[in-house]
């Protein structure tokens, strides 16, 4: 860091107040949520230049670790082919270039069931990223999609970060199929179907596209369309609102089931579901409901055989899996397969024409299981088990699209050991390896070590931690600790491979993933413990594992760094204000952390269908809870650790002004000179950039900034 810094900026104070249940709401910089204004873009570029001035010495730092991370990325690469009609997909990432290049060959003849790709056929390139990015600052694909007949390309894209997706259809044929579409096989031209476009789903006629549209300003997705695409010789170019959902706190989405037969449309909120059906066949058919919704019930299907396999927490938070008939769906006719277990959480499942398969979570580890059908009856009896040898892990369903298969690829990966795809051979009970991601540059797995360790919380409860390091750079009560964490929403933190994390591990740090409550990381149970009017437990679970860690000596209590992003960044800001003594560096992406003016303000994304995650703050009880732990209305006197706070302009999901406003307030109350700075990326969204080297040189900032307050690295 540099000591001949200038002043940092200095944000003006303009008061305003918010009345409610009695209490006082002061806000001293709500005018930089004026995206449009001249003055909040020069003090965000303001920010950007101090935060530059201050960083200017780590730049040497900051490239050695970008070229000790890209070292690591095999950057010429290609993603396990998938089956899916009469071709097999895959991705490509190609060296020099930022974006993915998606592309298939033909499934070689005779086209049986489990045919293994032939890579010599020709290969047809059917969207290419970096083409599409081709003088943008920002370019992400969203939803992508190939019909039946394989001959039209579904797709969406973002080139602002803000995350409104435009629906394009691409003819693949190269024949002109889809009228408008001129032919060329290697870059036909698109049409322009419609703006603000999340999930999609092709009718078995090849020529409807059912898509879901985000209402502008809250971007709750709300509206289901059927496209009608004009082929070439026939009518077409027709869209149809076919339904609108009208309660605030849903979103609505489409898919299909994975035998083809049924369109699936999906209303859920955080906390319950409903679903209504129609036959793929029948495109201009109207949609049957399932079961309607019912408060704080949650229901997910797919089909098989003229049956709907049903996951569903009616009988419990853990879910349980009921079967129904097709023709007559509702609750009355479910029958159980597999019973509600309290300590089991039924996650998801797979349906294939002869296998079922289960994604379950048993102390917070997850298991796949394996279920025959004999004939129609699923056969629960002799379920077999994949296996994994490590204390942390994550394992999950693959791409898996062929319905008439006796493979199931699985995806498994840790700490130590990089992604890796498997196939598992349901009659020979047997898992092949079909490709693990290379790590060049001398990665050698068996110099880390991973362990599953618990903390026990304030109440007793024991938290998950998982922990790495490099085993000869451990010195008990010596290393640096890094500690992350997320908890909300119940997402489960992924127990994951990173190679960027070598340039962590090599110069001795300890790193702890904290699997604290308000995750999905022990089932739905975990989410409810750390939510809504019990949301401050996510916050003491945090703190009890960095005391744990501490204590048993996997850190140095003077050298503890944490990150956090989103909701994890309100993880960051509530842990800090509670307990600043305790961190050394803090990282904090993109977050949540001015939860009383979003949550009061029903226009914005995260407002009226989060209140079944926070609470609603119009509501006595919960203002008064939410704004005991609310980072920006608890900053104080005194000192806090040395923070990067980085955001994006074009957030769409918790606005730059959030982080922004929170370094300006920080400024006036911090008492220490440990730096505060605020980068702003001008030309992203939420996750920040989207090319892939440029996303590597975000990190390399973070990694320089942490190492060198850590004091591992010097200036």
């Amino acid at each position: 860091m540099s000591s001949n810094l200038p002043a940092p900026p200095v944000a003006r104070i303009d008061r305003r107040e918010t009345q409610l249940h009695g209490q006082t709401l002061i806000d001293d910089y709500a005018w930089l949520r004026e995206k449009s204004s001249s003055e909040v873009i020069a003090y965000l570029n303001a920010e950007n230049a101090y935060t530059n001035a201050a960083t200017a010495a780590l730049k040497p730092l900051e490239e050695r670790l970008y070229t000790e991370m890209l070292s690591h990325i095999k950057e010429t690469d290609v993603s396990v082919p998938y089956r899916s009609g009469a071709f097999f997909y895959y991705a490509r990432t190609t060296e020099g270039h930022q974006y993915q290049t998606y592309c298939r060959r033909p499934v070689p003849a005779p086209a049986t069931p489990d045919i293994a790709y032939d890579p010599s056929l020709p290969e047809q390139i059917i969207l290419d990223v970096n083409q599409l990015g081709e003088g943008q600052p920002y370019m992400a694909l969203g939803s992508l999609a190939v019909s039946p007949d394989d001959k039209l390309l579904a797709y969406t894209t973002d080139n602002t970060g803000f995350r409104q997706y435009m629906l394009h259809i691409r003819d693949l044929s190269g024949s002109g199929h889809l009228r408008g579409i001129s032919a060329n096989s290697v870059l036909p031209e698109v049409k322009e179907i419609a703006v603000r476009v999340g999930s999609l789903a092709w009718a078995a006629d090849s020529r409807t596209l059912f898509y879901t549209v985000e209402d502008e300003a809250t971007k709750r997705h709300n509206q289901l369309f059927r496209y009608s695409a004009g082929i070439a010789g026939e009518p077409g170019d027709e869209q149809v609102l076919v339904f609108e959902e009208m309660d605030e706190r849903y979103n609505v989405g489409v898919g299909r089931t994975r035998d083809g037969e049924y369109i699936v449309l999906e209303s859920a909120s955080h906390i319950t579901s409903e679903c209504k059906v129609l036959p793929a066949n029948d495109p201009m058919g109207k949609f049957q409901l399932v079961a309607p919704r019912l408060e704080n019930q949650e229901y997910f299907l797919d089909h098989r055989d003229g049956y709907f396999y049903i996951r569903t927490n009616d009988a419990g938070r853990n879910f349980r899996l009921v079967v129904a008939p097709a023709a007559s769906p509702d609750r009355q006719t479910w029958q159980e397969l597999l019973p509600h277990r309290d300590d089991v959480s039924l996650e998801d499942f797979d349906v294939f024409a002869s296998f079922l398969v289960t994604n379950e979570t048993e102390a917070g580890l997850p298991h796949l299981r394996i279920f025959p059908f004999a004939g129609e009856q699923l056969t629960t009896s002799n379920a077999q088990d994949i296996h994994f040898p490590e204390p942390t892990y994550s394992a999950a369903g693959y791409v898996n699209r062929e319905f008439h298969t006796t493979k199931f690829r699985y995806a498994y990966q840790s700490l130590i050991t990089p992604a890796s795809v498997y196939e598992f051979d349901v009659v020979s009970s047997e898992s092949v390896l079909l490709k693990q991601q290379e790590v060049p540059g001398g990665f050698d797995r068996n110099r880390y070590a991973s362990e599953r360790v618990f903390a026990t919380a304030e109440d007793g409860t024991l938290i998950p931690v998982s922990v790495v390091y490099r085993r000869d750079l451990r010195k008990p009560g010596e290393n640096p600790l890094y500690q992350y964490g997320y908890g909300s929403y119940g997402y489960a933190l992924p127990v994951s491979f990173n190679s960027n994390r070598l340039s962590l591990l090599d110069r001795g740090l300890v790193l702890a993933y904290a699997h604290i409550r308000g995750g999905g990381d022990l089932g739905d149970p975990w989410h409810d413990a750390g939510k809504m009017m019990a949301k401050r437990t996510t916050f003491t679970d945090f703190i009890a594992v960095t005391e744990h860690l501490l204590a048993q000596g996997y850190g140095n209590a003077g050298r503890v760094a944490i990150e956090g992003g989103s909701a994890g960044g309100l993880l960051m800001g509530a842990v800090v204000n509670l307990r600043p003594d305790l961190y050394s560096v803090v990282l904090s992406h993109v977050p949540f952390v001015d939860v009383m003016n979003t949550m009061l303000d029903a226009t914005l994304p995260l407002t009226v269908p989060e209140y079944e995650e926070w609470g609603n703050p119009n509501e006595r009880p919960a203002f008064e809870y939410m704004l005991s732990y609310s980072p920006y209305d608890n900053l104080k006197r005194g000192a806090y650790p040395a923070m990067l706070v980085k955001t994006s302009l074009n957030d769409s999901q918790v606005m730059y002004w959030e982080p922004a406003k929170y370094v300006a307030k920080l400024r006036t109350l911090k008492q220490n000179d440990t730096p505060l700075l605020l980068h702003i990326n001008m030309d992203a969204g939420h996750g920040g950039a989207s090319g892939r080297y440029d996303y590597l040189k975000e990190i390399a900032l973070d990694y320089a900034f942490m190492l060198t307050q850590l004091g591992v690295e010097k200036v």
